[in-house]
């Protein structure tokens, strides 16, 4: 009973935080969604088949909603869901495993176009993507086998717990900044090559989504290592077991 009333007490600090992550999340979402669909005539080569326009229209909805948002929302589900810790892992665990999905998916998207993998594995941005989803692959392993499986022992646990905690936060930058060198490889293509005008709403949309998820980005990340959550986290876990201290 201490530690559930603990951990309620320091929610609302994190109201605000978690307000604003959903907002931008929702802001990027529907960004993302607007781009392709809004602007498809610009977006895309006219010459396209109707499979390489699916494809080409998947690959952000995967990359940056499936990936970064839901990702994004695994990360928060430690900070808001009010439940026993055996809860909050598993919904933990299952939209990581979706968000990796989708990482997966949207991968598949470039690589299955008619030019093949070689010729959509040349920029620093798809170097940066395919480093990340494989990060983020051994990050989802990682937690399932230290935190799930039941013959890791506390101690163990403990120990693994912040390695856990920083690779996951630098696979989830990662990801946010492979997204805005996408963006930035996009609109370049997209201004000079297809003579898209530098001040124009299309334009204007890619810059909003690429402002949209560096503040996304920054709300989680300080929702996670927010000091006055943090302590009390820690206070819970080494309070309940003294011995993993002393290891």
């Amino acid at each position: 009973m201490p530690q559930k009333s603990m951990a309620k007490s320091s929610s609302p600090s994190l109201v605000p935080l978690l307000f604003f992550a959903r907002i931008s999340g929702l802001l990027v979402a529907v960004l993302t969604l607007s781009w392709p669909l809004a602007f498809r005539s610009s977006f895309l080569p006219h010459s396209s088949s109707k499979e390489e326009l699916v494809y080409g229209v998947l690959h952000p909805l995967f990359m940056v909603i499936g990936f970064i948002v839901i990702s994004g929302e695994a990360i928060l589900v430690h900070r808001w869901l009010l439940v026993s810790r055996n809860v909050k892992k598993s919904v933990h665990l299952c939209l990581q495993g979706v968000a990796l999905a989708s990482g997966v998916c949207g991968i598949w998207t470039k690589f299955h176009g008619k030019d093949g993998i070689v010729a959509n594995f040349y920029s620093l941005h798809s170097w940066m993507g395919l480093i990340c989803v494989c990060l983020f692959g051994i990050q989802w392993l990682m937690g399932f086998f230290s935190f799930w499986h039941r013959g890791e022992v506390r101690t163990t646990r403990v120990r693994v717990l912040p390695w856990h905690i920083f690779l996951g936060l630098y696979t989830y930058g990662l990801a946010v900044a492979t997204a805005e060198t996408g963006l930035l490889e996009k609109l370049t293509f997209l201004q000079t090559k297809r003579n898209v005008p530098k001040y124009c709403l299309e334009s204007m949309v890619v810059n909003s989504l690429g402002l949209g998820l560096a503040m996304l980005s920054g709300i989680v990340i300080i929702a996670v290592i927010a000091p006055k959550y943090h302590a009390i986290q820690n206070k819970l876990i080494y309070s309940s077991h003294p011995k993993s201290l002393s290891a």
